[in-house]
Protein backbone atom coordinates (compact mmCIF):
# COMPACT_ATOMS: atom_id res chain seq x y z
CA UNK A 1 0.00 0.00 0.00
CA UNK A 2 1.38 3.30 -0.94
CA UNK A 3 1.30 6.01 1.33
CA UNK A 4 -1.03 9.67 0.10
CA UNK A 5 0.00 12.75 0.77
CA UNK A 6 3.58 14.99 1.23
CA UNK A 7 6.06 13.67 3.28
CA UNK A 8 7.87 15.93 5.61
CA UNK A 9 10.91 15.88 3.87
CA UNK A 10 9.43 16.81 0.49
CA UNK A 11 7.83 19.97 2.36
CA UNK A 12 10.89 21.36 4.06
CA UNK A 13 12.71 20.55 0.14
CA UNK A 14 9.71 22.62 -1.51
CA UNK A 15 10.02 25.38 1.59
CA UNK A 16 13.78 25.39 0.83
CA UNK A 17 13.74 26.12 -2.69
CA UNK A 18 10.99 28.90 -1.74
CA UNK A 19 13.16 30.74 0.51
CA UNK A 20 16.29 30.47 -1.68
CA UNK A 21 14.24 31.73 -4.71
CA UNK A 22 13.27 35.01 -2.58
CA UNK A 23 16.80 35.37 -1.21
CA UNK A 24 17.81 35.78 -5.05
CA UNK A 25 15.21 38.13 -5.53
CA UNK A 26 16.00 40.42 -3.09
CA UNK A 27 19.66 40.33 -3.99
CA UNK A 28 18.51 41.10 -7.59
CA UNK A 29 16.43 43.99 -5.98
CA UNK A 30 19.35 45.37 -3.80
CA UNK A 31 21.49 45.43 -7.02
CA UNK A 32 19.14 47.38 -8.94
CA UNK A 33 18.48 49.86 -6.03
CA UNK A 34 22.35 50.03 -5.39
CA UNK A 35 22.59 50.93 -9.71
CA UNK A 36 19.53 52.96 -9.72
CA UNK A 37 21.48 54.53 -6.64
CA UNK A 38 24.74 55.04 -8.39
CA UNK A 39 23.30 56.13 -11.86
CA UNK A 40 21.64 59.16 -9.94
CA UNK A 41 24.97 60.30 -8.72
CA UNK A 42 26.83 60.52 -12.04
CA UNK A 43 23.90 62.31 -13.57
CA UNK A 44 23.83 64.41 -10.82
CA UNK A 45 27.96 64.46 -11.29
CA UNK A 46 27.41 65.21 -15.24
CA UNK A 47 25.20 67.96 -14.58
CA UNK A 48 27.15 69.65 -12.57
CA UNK A 49 30.17 69.65 -14.99
CA UNK A 50 28.12 70.41 -17.73
CA UNK A 51 26.71 73.22 -15.72
CA UNK A 52 29.88 74.76 -14.61
CA UNK A 53 31.80 74.39 -17.83
CA UNK A 54 28.73 76.70 -19.64
CA UNK A 55 29.08 79.02 -16.76
CA UNK A 56 32.99 79.17 -17.60
CA UNK A 57 32.01 79.39 -21.51
CA UNK A 58 30.12 82.36 -20.82
CA UNK A 59 32.58 84.01 -18.51
CA UNK A 60 35.78 83.14 -20.65
CA UNK A 61 37.90 86.08 -19.01
CA UNK A 62 37.74 84.43 -15.61
CA UNK A 63 38.78 81.51 -16.34
CA UNK A 64 42.01 82.23 -14.24
CA UNK A 65 39.45 81.90 -11.30
CA UNK A 66 37.86 79.40 -11.91
CA UNK A 67 40.79 77.77 -11.99
CA UNK A 68 41.08 78.33 -8.51
CA UNK A 69 38.23 75.62 -7.62
CA UNK A 70 39.81 72.63 -6.20
CA UNK A 71 36.60 71.85 -3.72
CA UNK A 72 35.98 69.00 -1.31
CA UNK A 73 32.98 68.79 0.76
CA UNK A 74 34.00 66.75 3.56
CA UNK A 75 37.25 69.38 3.95
CA UNK A 76 35.08 73.09 3.48
CA UNK A 77 31.42 71.25 4.53
CA UNK A 78 30.08 75.29 4.88
CA UNK A 79 31.39 76.78 1.77
CA UNK A 80 31.87 80.58 2.20
CA UNK A 81 29.56 82.92 0.21
CA UNK A 82 30.86 85.27 -2.20
CA UNK A 83 30.89 89.17 -1.64
CA UNK A 84 28.27 88.71 -4.49
CA UNK A 85 25.54 86.40 -5.31
CA UNK A 86 24.36 88.15 -8.68
CA UNK A 87 21.29 86.85 -8.28
CA UNK A 88 19.50 89.84 -9.65
CA UNK A 89 21.65 92.35 -8.97
CA UNK A 90 24.52 93.53 -11.52
CA UNK A 91 27.67 92.11 -11.18
CA UNK A 92 31.03 92.54 -12.87
CA UNK A 93 32.87 89.01 -14.48
CA UNK A 94 34.87 88.31 -11.85
CA UNK A 95 32.15 88.42 -8.88
CA UNK A 96 30.09 86.40 -11.77
CA UNK A 97 32.80 83.74 -11.77
CA UNK A 98 33.17 83.97 -7.28
CA UNK A 99 29.13 83.32 -7.57
CA UNK A 100 29.15 80.66 -9.72
CA UNK A 101 31.99 79.10 -7.71
CA UNK A 102 29.26 79.31 -4.62
CA UNK A 103 27.13 77.61 -6.79
CA UNK A 104 28.88 74.85 -7.61
CA UNK A 105 30.03 73.98 -4.35
CA UNK A 106 26.43 73.89 -3.01
CA UNK A 107 25.28 71.97 -5.38
CA UNK A 108 28.51 69.23 -4.68
CA UNK A 109 27.49 69.09 -1.10
CA UNK A 110 23.52 69.21 -1.37
CA UNK A 111 23.50 66.40 -4.06
CA UNK A 112 26.86 64.52 -3.95
CA UNK A 113 27.85 62.46 -0.75
CA UNK A 114 31.32 63.99 -0.01
CA UNK A 115 31.04 65.32 -3.08
CA UNK A 116 34.72 66.82 -5.03
CA UNK A 117 34.76 69.47 -7.67
CA UNK A 118 38.36 70.29 -9.20
CA UNK A 119 39.00 72.60 -11.96
CA UNK A 120 42.47 72.10 -13.57
CA UNK A 121 44.40 71.88 -17.15
CA UNK A 122 44.72 68.52 -18.00
CA UNK A 123 46.54 67.25 -20.97
CA UNK A 124 46.27 63.33 -19.82
CA UNK A 125 43.07 63.25 -18.52
CA UNK A 126 42.44 59.31 -19.16
CA UNK A 127 45.74 58.62 -18.10
CA UNK A 128 45.86 54.22 -17.64
CA UNK A 129 42.62 54.15 -18.68
CA UNK A 130 40.66 55.95 -15.81
CA UNK A 131 40.10 59.35 -13.94
CA UNK A 132 42.79 60.58 -11.75
CA UNK A 133 41.97 63.85 -9.54
CA UNK A 134 45.65 64.90 -10.14
CA UNK A 135 46.10 67.11 -13.38
CA UNK A 136 49.12 66.87 -15.58
CA UNK A 137 49.36 69.68 -17.88
CA UNK A 138 50.93 73.54 -18.34
CA UNK A 139 49.24 76.83 -19.43
CA UNK A 140 48.91 74.80 -23.22
CA UNK A 141 46.36 72.52 -22.07
CA UNK A 142 42.76 72.12 -21.77
CA UNK A 143 40.25 73.33 -19.04
CA UNK A 144 38.32 69.99 -17.26
CA UNK A 145 36.00 69.79 -14.72
CA UNK A 146 36.45 67.10 -12.68
CA UNK A 147 33.64 66.01 -10.50
CA UNK A 148 33.44 62.88 -8.42
CA UNK A 149 31.66 61.62 -4.97
CA UNK A 150 32.85 59.12 -2.02
CA UNK A 151 31.42 55.81 -3.36
CA UNK A 152 31.12 52.45 -2.53
CA UNK A 153 31.45 48.95 -3.81
CA UNK A 154 28.47 46.97 -3.73
CA UNK A 155 30.41 45.07 -0.82
CA UNK A 156 29.91 48.19 1.15
CA UNK A 157 33.82 48.98 1.06
CA UNK A 158 34.84 52.42 -0.24
CA UNK A 159 35.53 52.58 -3.96
CA UNK A 160 38.66 53.53 -4.09
CA UNK A 161 41.71 54.04 -7.12
CA UNK A 162 45.29 52.51 -7.21
CA UNK A 163 46.35 55.97 -4.89
CA UNK A 164 43.34 54.94 -2.54
CA UNK A 165 41.46 58.01 -3.18
CA UNK A 166 37.82 58.43 -4.67
CA UNK A 167 38.42 58.52 -8.18
CA UNK A 168 36.51 61.07 -10.33
CA UNK A 169 33.21 60.16 -11.38
CA UNK A 170 32.66 63.12 -14.14
CA UNK A 171 35.51 64.64 -16.41
CA UNK A 172 34.37 67.28 -18.77
CA UNK A 173 37.07 69.27 -21.31
CA UNK A 174 36.02 72.51 -21.04
CA UNK A 175 37.98 74.08 -23.78
CA UNK A 176 37.55 77.74 -22.79
CA UNK A 177 40.49 79.93 -24.09
CA UNK A 178 43.60 80.53 -21.81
Amino acid sequence: MRARGYTLLEILIAVLVLALGIIGGVALQLGALRARHQSVLLSQATQLAATLAERMHANPAQAATYLTLDYDALAEPLPSAPSSLCHGGACDAAQLAFADLYDVKLLAKQNLPGGRVLICRDAGLWSGGTLRWDCVGGAGAPLVVKVGWRGKRPDGTPWLDADGRHPPGVAIAVGAPP
